[in-house]
């Protein structure tokens, strides 16, 4: 499969993709961690190179099947899935489906510390997740939150990064959070959040005075 998927022939391309996604639906989360690096960087290529829609939507479906599994999201964003993810984002900009299912890689991906770096290191990365947040569905807005979240608990030690997080609008987002219809957990999360640096951002606007418990 990782052969067919090196291939120039889009066609090949896309069945493969859309078969290793069906196998992988069924593989057992052990024999998950004994696939290599090349694997993942093939599936990135396959993202990167956006050959069909099909294709691209069981790309971001494998890596969801795949990245459970701790190693796989440090392999995965060895072969540069956050960047390319990013940059997907940044070209569908109206698409729900995608939006909900790069989100989810995201979510993932930001479990590890290697993913972190990379969002953080991609100029629009805070930015594109931000601006999904309550304008494509729930789900997508929960998974924003989640990967908010890991970047505020696990890297938000740099006063850098949460200015940045600051001049992007990501704290008034998660302001306006708390005050929509959103799930429960997703408010909880944003109110985590905003109580776990409010000293950084007390002079915000936005920022409640009394955050809810």
């Amino acid at each position: 499969m990782i052969c067919f998927m090196k291939s120039e022939n889009y066609e090949s391309r896309t069945y493969s993709i859309l078969l290793l996604k069906s196998i992988f639906s069924v593989v057992d989360q052990v024999e998950m961690m004994t696939f290599r690096g090349e694997l993942f960087k093939e599936i990135v290529h396959v993202l990167k190179d956006e050959i069909s829609p099909k294709a691209s939507k069981a790309a971001l479906q494998l890596l969801i099947n795949l990245c459970p599994v701790g190693r796989n999201r440090l392999k995965a964003s060895e072969a540069g899935a956050v960047q390319v993810i990013v940059d997907f984002l940044l070209s569908h900009p109206s698409d729900r489906r995608f939006s909900e299912l790069a989100l989810t890689v995201l979510d993932l991906l930001c479990q590890c510390a290697e993913g972190r770096l990379e969002l953080l290191k991609h100029g629009a990365g805070l930015s594109v997740v931000s601006k999904r947040i309550l304008r494509v569905s729930r789900f997508a807005s929960d998974r924003g939150v989640r990967i908010i979240h890991s970047i505020a608990k696990f890297s938000g030690s740099s006063s850098s990064v949460l200015q940045e997080m600051l001049q992007l609008g990501v704290v008034s987002k998660l302001c306006l959070v708390l005050q929509m219809d959103c799930g429960s957990k997703t408010k909880e999360k944003a109110t985590e959040i905003l109580k776990m640096h409010s000293r950084a951002w007390k002079n915000s606007p936005c920022l409640p005075m009394n955050l809810p418990s």
